[in-house]
């Protein structure tokens, strides 16, 4: 019996119920890598009404039957982004396998598959077809990459994910787990059965074109005289802001009056009452300093001129794990990041020349590291070369023939 057309073209199912972050852009990557070099394969991509339209029009011309868009019905969109996350992680695996079997793929691919772990290590199935993802936050490994003291809770979170990723990777429908963590890899190898299933993804992360005569609120970013400090992205507690005010607050008054630091991205409604308060304080206290927050998600060219207008990225994490574009994008603008030197960034940011890690936890040590650059100059803290060769082994093309070659 000769199987379906259909299922002879590949047809991949690629779902995403979260359109916050990166999910737009790396949706976009594939969609480009299909309708130039994908003519054998079908991607449906299951996303959240938001995303709809912004991915509708990012359709190009002459692919519109190799890439089909479908839209989450708002209680599948609910039940997949609900707390606790442990109830999201079973919604998502149903939700994945009702909508493989609607549309007759044989394989799945989860943008984010963390929530996964725990469906995926009790043997749960996909009906017969097969499931990949890429994995966003692999610490178990973090005292390999430097120096890392654990709190009690890091301790217990790294052997719950220990456990999880030993028993997930035994799972006969997951074939492939992606890791944007480059040491990740070889330590599962060396440390689960099936580790060799973990592979490397380079991250997409791709700094756009800007696109001129874009009006922007921080158009006098930055102001003559001034090192600019740009930190930008979905602004939650764990990006730092709530530091960065903390450590502008400890520059003498000449560093200050030689600083202008803009704060760009959508703040976190949770985090929002907290900000606002510091930063009347601060812009209070300390009226030589030019501080600005621009709370809105910018689209991708306005963020690109922002970067390129600025002399120094902001990367503060409060002790985050896994990967950060925000690196890539500093890289391929050729300027050096104030990043936090805990697991991957910090790694990453030392072993590529990118800029200076210091303990962001720590509101002196960022404020230490702002007044170095301003002294020194922030072109002595980056590797040009360095950075370059860092950005040149990650592509968007190569991200997406890595996950469509199911």
């Amino acid at each position: 019996m000769s199987s379906s057309p259909e299922i002879d073209r590949r047809r991949i199912l690629i779902f995403e119920p979260d359109a916050e972050g990166h999910s737009q852009e790396w949706l976009e990557h594939l969609m480009t890598f299909v309708a130039v070099q994908g003519a054998g394969t079908e991607i449906c991509l299951l996303i959240p009404r938001k995303l709809r339209a912004p991915l509708g029009r990012s359709i190009p011309d002459g692919a519109a039957d190799r890439i089909r868009l479908l839209e989450l019905s708002r209680m599948e969109e609910r039940l997949c982004t609900m707390r606790p996350l442990a109830l999201a992680a079973f919604a998502r695996w149903w939700t994945m396998r009702r909508h493989l079997k609607r549309n007759a793929a044989r394989s799945g691919f989860f943008l984010t598959v963390d929530l996964l772990c725990l469906p995926l290590a009790l043997g749960l199935g996909f009906g017969g077809a097969s499931v990949s993802g890429i994995l966003f936050r692999p610490s178990v490994h973090y005292g390999e990459l430097g120096r890392y003291v654990p709190s009690l809770t890091e301790n217990l979170r790294d052997l719950r994910k220990a456990v999880l990723y030993r028993l997930m990777l035994r799972n006969r429908c997951l074939s492939r787990v992606f890791s944007l963590d480059p040491f990740f890899p070889a330590h599962a190898r060396a440390s689960y059965p099936r580790g060799d299933k973990v592979e490397t993804l380079p991250d997409p992360a791709h700094l756009p074109a800007e696109l001129p005569g874009t009006p922007s609120a921080s158009d006098d970013f930055v102001p003559p005289g001034r090192v600019g400090f740009l930190l930008f992205g979905y602004l939650a507690e764990r990006k730092g802001p709530l530091a960065i005010l903390d450590a502008l607050s400890k520059l003498s008054p000449s560093t200050a009056a030689r600083v202008a630091v803009l704060l760009a991205g959508k703040v976190d409604p949770a985090l929002r009452q907290r900000l606002e308060r510091k930063f009347l304080e601060l812009t209070h206290q300390r009226p030589e300093l030019w501080l600005r927050i621009d709370d809105r998600r910018l689209a991708g060219g306005e963020l690109a001129g922002l970067v390129r207008r600025s002399d120094v990225v902001l990367a503060p994490y409060q002790r985050f794990v896994g990967s950060s574009g925000v690196l890539l994008w500093a890289a391929r603008a050729g300027r050096p990041v104030l990043a936090q030197e805990f697991g991957l960034v910090g790694r990453l940011t030392r072993d590529h020349g990118l800029g200076v890690a210091v303990d962001s936890s720590d509101s002196s040590q960022l404020a230490r590291g702002i007044a170095r650059m301003v002294e020194l100059g922030p072109t002595t803290f980056i590797d040009r070369a360095a950075a370059r060769r860092f950005t040149e082994a990650q592509s968007p093309q190569r991200f997406a023939s890595l996950v469509l070659s199911m």
